[in-house]
């Protein structure tokens, strides 16, 4: 199997992966082009810029404001409708798919890639997808962790850290996020 198919299937792989020279050469490409995105003047170059980075067209209905980081960019799939805040944070080799009419607020951090907690191990990847469902809420500085999905209609509170599936029509807040109400 490929080594992206790996990433995005939660395979451990490892940094002396003889295939992993492939995602180094989409992290330089990602990197030379993220000065470009930040450094834009106005919403339509930064969906431009980004829409090269992740290799897909970004809808005109998305808007998503500078500066935004991504690590590799490749696995990242933006719906329409998708507002995206200041400052956020994208770690994607595991895959980060936001629907349509999802709203993210600024310095949100979604991280799809981990490590295993054995010591010899520790320097490879295990990475899970985050999805973030139709008309979800992301408050500002949450942090996502991998292997999470986001349900639909569903809030996660400003601050939280969620590490487990928030169901739809929820608001989950804390350190780890838990439910604080159905809506």
């Amino acid at each position: 199997m490929h080594i992206f198919d790996r990433l995005k299937n939660g395979d451990l792989v490892r940094l002396d992966d003889p295939e992993f020279a492939l995602v180094g050469e989409v992290v330089d490409r990602t990197l030379a082009l993220i000065p470009q995105l930040n450094g834009a003047t106005d919403t339509g170059s930064v969906r431009d810029i980004l829409g090269d980075i992740i290799g897909q067209d970004i809808d005109k209905s998305t808007t998503i404001f500078a500066p935004f980081y991504t690590n590799f960019g490749r696995f990242i799939s933006i719906g329409k409708n998708v507002f995206i805040n200041h400052a956020c944070s994208f770690l994607d080799l595991g895959g980060i798919t936001i629907e349509d009419h999802v709203l993210i607020g600024p310095k949100v951090n979604l991280i799809t890639e981990n490590h295993p907690l054995e010591k010899t191990e520790r320097r490879n990847l295990i990475c899970k997808a985050i999805i973030i469902k139709r008309n979800a809420w992301i408050g500002a500085g949450a942090t996502i962790l991998p292997g999470v999905t986001i349900g639909e209609n569903a809030v996660v509170a400003a601050g939280a850290v969620v590490s487990r599936d928030v169901p739809a029509d929820t608001v989950v807040g804390g350190i780890p996020a838990k439910v604080i109400k159905h809506l």
